[in-house]
């Protein structure tokens, strides 16, 4: 993996534990010469994350629609910077530019980032690994959901592991690594209904 899009809030939440956690990841993938690619902002976990990973020595693409550029909320710190028109362009282009995706604890935009990347998989837009960090049990409530949408049918067995959910990031990262593709919606046999 040489780059990661990594998703987190922009918040700054008051438990100081989270803005920890992202400098704690972003210094870690820069020392493991993995490129961070996120969502450009200088505010809340995803500043911290760049602040770190750039401080490090990593590389750090931010990739920020306009309106967001306007309100001066974007990292122009970056190593690269691009800005885009919409947010559709923006996560596409973090498919485009990343080996994978993994996702910190965030708000609306973070699980709207998380769930395009479990969709895309399922269906076979891309075959990259989807991890997801909880820590401090955070994403305990999604995972028991994501649980519930396989035992009632609405994601195939052959899904139910797309996310690679880990408390420690050095785990979650070896997962990562040993990634292997499942068998993508658009190469399964139409089921009867």
């Amino acid at each position: 993996m040489k780059r990661l899009a990594v998703y987190c809030g922009s918040a700054t939440p008051g438990d100081r534990r989270y803005i920890d956690l992202a400098r704690t990841v972003g210094t870690t993938l820069a020392e493991r010469g993995i490129g961070v690619v996120y969502g450009g902002g200088r505010l809340g976990l995803m500043g911290a994350l760049a602040s770190a990973a750039l401080v490090a020595g990593g590389e750090v693409i931010g990739v920020i629609p306009e309106a967001m550029m306007s309100r001066e909320v974007a990292n122009l710190n970056c190593t690269e910077l691009r800005v885009v028109t919409s947010m559709h362009e923006r996560k596409a282009l973090f498919t485009e530019l990343s080996d994978g995706f993994l996702t910190l604890p965030g708000g609306v935009g973070t699980m709207d980032e998380l769930w395009e990347a479990v969709s895309w998989a399922q269906l076979g837009y891309h075959a990259k690994p989807v991890g997801l960090l909880n820590a401090f049990g955070f994403f305990d409530t999604l995972l028991d959901f994501t649980r519930q949408m396989v035992d009632t049918g609405f994601i195939r067995p052959a899904h139910q592991h797309i996310i690679m959910a880990e408390r420690e990031l050095d785990l979650l990262l070896a997962r990562m690594a040993a990634h292997e593709p499942h068998k993508p919606i658009f190469a399964m046999k139409p089921e009867r209904s």
